[in-house]
């Protein structure tokens, strides 16, 4: 069920990082399904956290209101992104239209403290990208 993984997460990330994380809530359908965990950041940006029962997702890190800047690693499989050695996983770093290779965990666990270190990371203003091959846009 998602909400488990929804719940396996934010455990690690409460536990983990919880000098980043003001809070963290499940966002709910209106027909009552866990849609997304919303993990909201001390800095004022947040994290959305989704799955789907197919395995596709995607960690979305929201940071435009404060620098106009978007993380995400997701597994949509967008031909745009073909040439994306990992593809169909791959990594927005910095932009929707920057894109380059994804070695996220396929683990939820695993891939959310992957990504919360990584968010760890750029907030103390020492970025860290995955992969540093950019991919034609």
């Amino acid at each position: 069920m998602i909400l488990d993984v929804y719940r396996k997460v934010e455990k690690v990330v409460l536990e983990k990082f919880s000098d980043l994380v003001l809070n963290t809530e499940v966002v709910y359908s209106p027909a009552g399904r866990a849609r997304k965990l919303r993990i909201n950041l001390l800095d004022g940006s947040y994290i959305d956290v989704w799955y789907s029962h197919k395995k596709d997702y995607s960690y979305h890190w929201e940071r435009r209101s404060i620098n106009h800047r978007v993380f995400r690693h997701d597994n949509a499989p967008h031909q745009k992104w073909k040439k994306v050695r990992t593809f169909p996983k791959h990594f927005h770093n910095g932009s929707n239209s920057n894109v380059v290779e994804s070695n996220i965990s396929s683990d939820p666990a695993v891939a959310i403290e992957q990504f919360m270190n990584f968010v760890r990371e750029t907030i103390r203003s020492k970025p860290k990208t995955f992969q540093a091959k950019e991919i034609g846009r």
